[in-house]
Formats: structure tokens, C-alpha cells, sequence
């Protein structure tokens, strides 16, 4: 059994799906993971990672977003 704290609710504008990040925790310990929920219309995509890879990730999103200029 995991315990489940929301963290963040996105709504993207362009497309308008909507992510929820989510700590789990799983009462038998262990690390904690990161779940990502991404739903578009009906479809549902979810993930779990954990926080080095959520690291890499969350790093490349901001080298990303720091290259583009504000339009």
C-alpha cells in the first residue's frame, strides 16, 4: 500500500491536458518515488521515477525553457 500526496496541478494552455505530480510513499519504506499523471480528453499516460532521474529531468525542462525568449 503507498501513501499518495498531490504536490502540483498543471493545466496546459495549448493543449489543455492536465498534470498532477504526486509523492508516493509505500508504508513498507523505501524511497520515495514521483508519480506523474498526464490526461488528455480520456487518456491517462502515469509514470513513477525516482529523484535522481526526476533531477535529470526537471534540469533538462529548465535548460529547455532558459533557451527560449518570451514571445
Amino acid at each position: 500500500m503507498a501513501i499518495v500526496t498531490p504536490l502540483e496541478k498543471l493545466t496546459i494552455p495549448l493543449g489543455g491536458q492536465v498534470i498532477e505530480l504526486q509523492q508516493l510513499d509505500y508504508e513498507a519504506g523505501g524511497m520515495s518515488l514521483l508519480r506523474t499523471r498526464i490526461r488528455e480528453k480520456s487518456r491517462f499516460t502515469v509514470f513513477e521515477i525516482d529523484p535522481g532521474s526526476a533531477r535529470l529531468w526537471g534540469e533538462a525542462l529548465l535548460r529547455w525553457a532558459e533557451t527560449q525568449e518570451p514571445k
